[in-house]
């Protein structure tokens, strides 16, 4: 399988038992308050609740959803759904996405975001991520929109993972994606900070809907998942609170690493900066108790998350300090 963040048990094995804080992921550190479950949630099989979908609906703008079991569980079925074609994605970015697209037979080309636009005429399927992860490019709405129109006037199809657009979604389609020609991935995970639930959705026509629900069967997601998802996403007030709180965190974070010499770019959930040599600092950090995301290829760099609390912030700042005075 292919390397993520979240993997303190490697850390562990690597470094040793230390107060880890992991700031690999990407996610966000508050998570969702969870609300109490029926106890029926844990005794019966999770039937589609009405109630999940409307709510997500209404919190994403999108018409039409499926809730799955992550986005993950999307980004594997997704490919089945397609005879074997010509795949283009934007790169470098979350791997899963060409990884699942080869597994299922597809003849998969990898490209820059900035030639992204014009490989677009030599693919069928196209896949970006808004924001991106790792790098955190960003693509304007109405470019995606004439994308998505350019591939389905040739029966193709644009899928755009808005993994963390819940920070600032201003930039998102999903709002657009019955449109032919459109698939949008959505995920309660990031914003939320309930990695553990695996709740995501996709939103596009309901006809291709149907055929991921037929290709991924029943009870994708568990009962307590979507009740707990059915709470967060109708919780306005909270998610109104939440963003305000993560665009502060995310500021301060990009300032401490611009302090320390890092240029960093990303979203208010993570930073991401390129570097000569990531092993080196990555080791570093981790003999701090620090876990970050390494990424030693096409996005040779690091990935740093948000810092729980005051603790964990000094921590990561004494980690940046000792790393400059090392001579």
């Amino acid at each position: 399988m292919l390397p993520h963040g979240g993997n303190l048990a490697d850390a562990r094995r690597r470094y040793g038992d230390l107060d880890w804080i992991d700031l690999s992921a990407g996610l966000s550190p508050y998570a969702y308050p969870v609300p109490p479950l029926a106890g029926d949630a844990w005794q019966r099989l999770p039937e589609a609740d009405p109630l999940l979908t409307a709510a997500a609906s209404r919190y994403y703008g999108a018409p039409a959803l499926l809730p799955v079991a992550g986005t993950q569980a999307a980004i594997r079925a997704l490919p089945r759904l397609f005879a074997p074609c010509r795949v283009l994605v934007a790169s470098p970015t979350y791997g899963e996405h060409a990884h699942g697209w080869q597994l299922a037979g597809h003849r998969v080309e990898t490209v820059s975001f900035a030639g992204f636009e014009g490989a677009l005429g030599r693919a069928d399927i196209a896949i970006i991520c808004n924001p991106n992860n790792p790098t955190g490019e960003r693509t304007r709405r109405e470019a995606l929109l004439a994308w998505a129109d350019a591939l389905a006037a040739r029966g193709g199809v644009l899928v755009v993972d808005e993994a963390f657009a819940d920070v600032d979604p201003a930039q998102s389609v999903a709002d657009c994606s019955a449109r032919p020609g459109l698939i949008v991935l959505r995920s309660v995970g990031k914003f939320f900070g309930l990695a553990g639930l695996r709740l995501g959705f996709v939103a596009a026509s309901p006809a291709l809907l149907a055929r991921l629900a037929a290709e991924i069967g029943p009870w994708t997601v568990s009962g307590p998942a979507q009740a707990i998802g059915r709470a967060a996403l109708a919780d306005t007030g909270w998610q109104q609170a939440m963003r305000a709180r993560l665009t502060a965190d995310g500021e301060r974070l990009h300032a401490l690493l611009a302090r320390h010499g890092c240029a960093t770019n990303g979203s208010a959930l993570f930073a991401w900066w390129p570097q000569a040599d990531p092993a080196c600092l990555h080791a570093h950090f981790a003999r701090h108790g620090l876990w970050l995301r390494l990424f030693d290829n096409a996005a040779r760099g690091l990935r740093c998350g948000l810092p729980p609390d005051e603790t964990a912030w000094q921590r990561l700042t004494h980690a940046l300090a000792s790393y400059e005075a090392t001579p």
